[in-house]
C-alpha cells in the first residue's frame, strides 16, 4: 500500500482527524510558512496521537541543536528537511530523515543521487518558497526519478489528482498538504478523507 503523509498540522481536532483516517505520518511545520506551528501546540497534539504514528518535524535550513531541541521537546520521531541541507547534516540525526529534493527540470533529479539512507521527497521547486506551493512537477520527471531509486511524491496532489499520479508514477509514497485545506492551516476532513480513499482506490487498480 502506498505510504501517506499528510503535513502541515496545526491543530488537536485536525491532528485526530488525519490519524482516525489510518494515514502513515502527519507533518508539523517549524519553519516559516502559513502553515507553521510553535512547539509547544505540537508537543500537546502529539501527546494525543497514537504512538503508532509517524510525527514527523519539517525544517528549513535550522541548526542541527535546535532541531534536536525541538523533536526531543515535542516528541517527534522523523525529521523532514525542506532546504540545502547537504547529506552530511542528514546523517547527523538518529530520527528517520526525509530529505525533500524541489524539482525544477532534469537537472534537479541529481541531488537525489548525493543522499544515502534517508528517505527522498519530490516536491515543486519554487524560488520564493520551500514547500506548500500547491503546485504540481511534471510527473515524467517522477518517472525518470523512479529509475533510481523510490521516493515519496508531493507537490500539488489533492483528491482530484493523487490516483492518476500513483497510478503514472507508482511512488512509495505521498504527501499532501494545501490539497486537502479550506485555508492555509485549516485541514478540510473531507477532503483529506477522499484523498485517502484515492489513494486507496489506486494502489487496488496498481496492485
Amino acid at each position: 500500500m502506498t505510504w501517506i503523509k499528510i503535513c502541515g498540522i496545526t491543530n488537536l481536532e485536525d491532528g485526530l482527524k488525519a490519524a482516525s483516517l489510518g494515514v502513515d505520518a502527519l507533518g508539523f511545520v517549524f519553519a516559516r510558512s502559513a502553515r507553521r506551528i510553535e512547539p509547544d501546540i505540537a508537543k500537546k497534539i502529539i501527546l494525543a496521537l497514537p504512538k503508532t504514528l509517524l510525527k514527523v518535524g519539517v525544517f528549513v535550513g535550522e541548526e542541527e541543536k535546535e532541531v534536536e531541541r525541538v523533536a526531543k521537546y515535542c516528541g517527534l520521531n522523523g525529521l523532514q528537511f525542506h532546504g540545502k541541507e547537504p547529506p552530511e547534516y542528514c546523517q547527523k540525526f538518529s530520527l528517520q530523515v526525509l530529505k525533500a529534493i524541489r524539482i525544477k527540470d532534469l537537472e534537479s533529479l541529481k541531488d537525489m543521487e548525493r543522499y544515502h539512507d534517508v528517505s527522498i521527497l519530490l516536491d515543486t521547486y519554487s524560488p520564493v518558497q520551500a514547500g506548500g506551493t500547491g503546485k504540481s512537477f511534471p510527473w515524467e520527471l517522477s518517472l525518470i526519478a523512479k529509475e533510481k531509486r523510490d521516493f515519496i511524491l508531493s507537490g500539488g496532489l489533492s483528491p482530484l489528482n493523487v490516483g492518476e499520479a500513483i497510478k503514472k508514477v507508482k511512488p512509495w509514497g505521498v504527501d499532501v498538504s494545501s490539497g486537502v485545506e479550506s485555508s492555509p492551516g485549516k485541514k478540510d476532513f473531507l477532503k483529506m478523507e477522499e484523498f485517502v480513499k484515492e489513494v486507496r482506490k489506486a494502489d487496488e487498480t496498481t496492485g
